[in-house]
């Protein structure tokens, strides 16, 4: 290599390549991050940690490590070679400052720096500056310690050496700008499922998170633990994360089927194994990126799968008997796998901009595919002969599935309107602005049909608790009258055919479906039931945001004249303390226990009235978690299942 080469090679101020300005970062946030919510708010960590796994993809980090402070801000620290501080010639400053506050300057538009990276590409850790109201960098880096601190994304002082150091590597504390953020506080259990998923995305890599708000209990159930704090590592990386995903389901195969290729100059890596259970679990990244509306790598996927496996099952003989084609549908249920590829310049599309759209990459992931799956049925006929046997029983189900759905929407066309008898509609034909409650039970329906605005709200009583869809054969789900409500009411269908088997939104007459149940076990019960039948049938549905939680309170406290409602037992305390005066003598307080203890006008004023109500939106922050999650709380398991509720108990409340 020449010496021009080698220098070419090198991280250094020149490999920082400025595009333009971030004027517009702070005006505009939502552009950069998505939303000034809660993520957005974990998108600035997630920027940061891009940063140390660019590093880390590049093989000059091997340790990233996410710190929740006391106060409220986060630090991220890792152990690369530093940004770089000397001076950059064409700004005339620092090249720390040119990173850390201009928008699209990196090291990763230089390509001999990184061959490939995630996070915005480039907006990076200066976007994280910009929406911080105080940013501290610390490079260690040269045998140096150098420093600067920001306000509002503005440097407060110049790069100062502060001392020597022997180590390399960033550490970055920011404080998000509250006046831009609607939430500011980190949830630990978010930031945690992304480090862990980074870690088997990135295998031999260590991340951890540690949470300083919080202490853990001792034994004795006292606090004195530490802080709370997870550690995540993977030596197996895909194999592992599979695993893990499958943790609460019966595998069918003695081993997790696993590639790690390149193929066309595209770097894939594949792991896949079968289960009892009757979805198809998949899911792909680009860059450490997690494409939740797939793209070409998924296309590519599933086309080399079809075909490979289609042509083994009819050498095999064991389609000779089945009476109806067999589709691609068939070949992917019980399935769970990830697929992980590198490309330099990846185009996304879609309406989150998650969808991968490199034409180069489809092949490329088709023959990994193909290689992966005939070497392994070849020297594993034992597990070849039961993953087709699965096929075969999958066709079966489809077939009767399909007759069903059939059946549900040929009925609505007869019935005229097509509309569930228990249904109180709205007068409303504008679904932007129209509200479907789903209530749990007739008597409360009653209770909220009479409570409504009649002019925008429509209530639908479900009977009891709906099919757990996580155990049930997809024919037996659209043979329930519940479910089949749910569908009919909401005006959606599902293509009865291979080509249009997608949900049709079309014809959606509500654009915010919430879910309202009892503020209590059975309704945390129910809720989640019927979440998991949006999330594996109809999950476009909550990718557009179109899915709600209802949150009545928990008590009524009145003195005199003076009602107030509470939502949690610490908002009671102080109501308490605020009327009472420091006597409790005329204070009456009702433990909400069920909707139907409330008179139509309380439900209204505290859990339907718009200007009142408190709504959690149900959003999917990790597609992969929330399949892990959805399973083990629905699944056979119940050691996973019972762990997880202890876990969380002492946040529930956090969640209404």
């Amino acid at each position: 290599m020449s010496e021009t080469e080698e220098k070419r090679r090198e991280y250094l101020a020149d490999s920082i390549q400025v595009l333009e300005g971030i004027e517009a970062v702070r005006k505009r946030p939502a552009m950069y991050i998505g939303d000034v919510g809660e993520k957005g708010l974990h998108h600035l960590v997630y920027e940061v940690v891009d940063n140390s796994i660019d590093e880390a993809m590049v093989g000059h980090c091997s340790r990233i490590d996410v710190i929740i402070n006391e106060d409220g801000s986060l630090t991220v620290i890792d152990d690369g070679r530093g940004i770089p501080v000397d001076y950059h010639e064409k700004e005339k400053r620092s090249a720390l400052e040119v990173v850390m506050t201009v928008l699209h300057a990196g090291g990763k538009f230089d390509k001999q720096s990184y061959k490939v990276s995630g996070g915005l590409h480039g907006v990076g850790v200066s976007c994280v500056n910009a929406l911080s109201s105080y940013l501290i960098a610390e490079v260690h880096r040269d045998g140096e310690i150098y420093m600067q601190e920001y306000r509002h994304g503005r440097p407060a002082e110049k790069v100062k050496s502060t001392g020597k150091t022997d180590k390399t590597g960033t550490i970055i504390t920011f404080v998000p700008d509250p006046t831009i953020f609607a939430v500011t506080e980190f949830n630990y259990e978010i930031l945690a499922s992304r480090l862990r998923e980074l870690a088997f995305l990135n295998k031999g890599i260590t991340l951890s998170i540690t949470d300083k708000r919080e202490q853990e209990e001792n034994g004795n159930g006292n606090n004195g633990g530490g802080y709370r704090h997870e550690s995540f590592h993977s030596q197996e990386g895909l194999r592992e994360f599979v695993k893990f995903l499958d943790m609460t389901r019966d595998s069918i195969t003695d081993d997790i089927m696993h590639i790690d290729t390149e193929k066309n100059d595209i770097p894939v890596e594949i792991a896949l194994q079968y289960n009892t259970s009757f979805k198809e679990n998949i899911h792909t990244y680009v860059n450490n990126i997690c494409t939740i509306e797939g793209g070409t790598h998924l296309a590519g996927f599933r086309r080399g799968l079809t075909r490979t496996l289609k042509n083994y099952a009819e050498k095999s003989g064991l389609l000779s008997k089945l009476k109806f084609d067999i589709s691609g549908d068939d070949f992917r249920e019980g399935l769970t796998a990830i697929i992980a590829i590198k490309v330099q310049e990846p185009q996304f599309e879609g309406q989150t901009k998650t969808k991968l759209g490199n034409s180069e990459v489809m092949g490329a992931v088709d023959q990994a595919t193909s290689t992966l799956l005939t070497n392994y049925l070849e020297e594993n006929p034992k597990d070849a002969r039961t993953i087709v046997q699965k096929v075969v029983q999958a066709a079966t189900a489809r077939h009767a599935a399909r007759k069903a759905r059939e059946l549900v929407q040929r009925k609505n066309l007869l019935s005229g309107s097509g509309l569930p008898g228990k249904l109180a509609d709205c007068s409303s034909q504008d679904p932007a602005t129209n509200e479907l409650f789903l209530v749990e039970g007739d008597s409360a329906g009653g209770t909220a049909k009479q409570g409504r605005d009649r002019r925008f709200q429509a209530v639908l009583p479900l009977r009891g608790k709906i099919l757990n869809v996580e155990k049930a054969m997809q024919h037996k789900i659209f043979e329930n009258d519940e479910i089949k409500n749910i569908f009919t009411a909401l005006g959606v269908t599902i293509g009865t055919d291979e080509d249009t088997k997608q949900l049709n939104l079309e014809k959606l007459r509500y654009h915010k479906i919430i879910i309202m149940t009892d503020a209590d076990v059975d309704g945390s019960h129910i809720d989640t039931l019927i979440m998991t039948f949006f999330f594996r049938h109809m999950l476009e549905l909550i990718q557009k945001g179109h899915l709600y939680i209802a949150a009545p309170p928990l008590y009524l406290i009145k003195k005199g004249k003076t009602i107030r409602y509470c939502w949690k037992e610490e908002e009671r305390d102080r109501i308490i303390e605020e009327i009472g005066k420091g006597s409790t003598s005329g204070i009456q307080i009702q433990r909400y226990k069920g909707l139907g203890e409330m008179s139509a006008e309380q439900l209204w004023e505290t859990t339907m009235n718009p200007e009142n109500r408190l709504l959690k939106q149900i959003t999917i922050e990790s597609a992969a978690e929330a399949d892990r999650i959805f399973s083990m709380l629905m699944g056979d398991e119940v050691p996973p299942r019972r762990d997880f509720i202890e876990k969380h108990a002492k946040y529930a409340n956090l969640d209404i």
